[in-house]
């Protein structure tokens, strides 16, 4: 239970800076050039922090628990969506190609999964 807690209170602080960083890279970096694409920026940095988490509940999985598989597929499809959102301005089927190349690794990789 002091797992899940603490697991809980790292992804609201992880979340927080993620926030933090998007609008940095926004405003005084002006390396995101549109405010639109915020958003995007933030869902692909909370990905890659479910993958994390992911790896994280591999070490020490829990009974009832969602697994650890399950995490991390759900970050790469974040990561997916959201890169796909952020890329759409260049075509659409560069956003097509992203889903789809995720769609792929995860489908191979739940197929050389193991027990």
């Amino acid at each position: 239970m002091a797992d899940t807690g603490k697991r809980g209170l790292i992804s609201i602080g992880v979340f927080l800076i993620i926030v933090v960083v998007s609008i940095l890279l926004y405003q005084p970096l002006q390396i995101v050039k549109d405010w639109t694409l915020i958003l995007p920026l933030i869902i692909v940095l909370s990905g890659c922090w479910l993958a994390v988490l992911g790896g994280m509940r591999y070490s020490s999985p829990q009974k009832y628990e969602r697994g650890p598989f399950s995490t991390f597929s759900w970050g790469l499809l974040l990561v997916a969506v959201g890169a796909a959102w952020f890329v759409y301005g260049y075509g659409w089927y560069y956003s097509l190609a992203i889903l789809l190349l995720a769609l792929a690794a995860l489908a191979i990789a739940a197929a050389l999964k193991r027990k």
